[in-house]
C-alpha cells in the first residue's frame, strides 16, 4: 500500500513540473506565432459566394 502513496506523490510531482514548464514557456512567449502572419497573404482564400440580394439586383 505504501507503494501507491509513493507513486501518487511522484505523479503529482511530475505533473507539477510539467505545469510549471508550460506556464514558464507561455510567459516567455514560446507559443507566439511569428511565422504565420508573414505568409498569410500566400494562403488561398475561400471563394466568396454572392448573396441573394445581389443576384436579384443584377438580374
Amino acid at each position: 500500500m505504501s507503494a501507491f502513496f509513493i507513486l501518487i506523490g511522484f505523479s503529482i510531482l511530475v505533473a507539477a513540473v510539467f505545469l510549471a514548464a508550460f506556464l514558464w514557456s507561455v510567459k516567455k512567449g514560446q507559443f507566439d506565432d511569428d511565422y504565420t502572419p508573414s505568409i498569410r497573404m500566400l494562403f488561398d482564400e475561400p471563394e466568396k459566394t454572392e448573396s441573394n440580394s445581389t443576384k436579384t439586383i443584377n438580374q
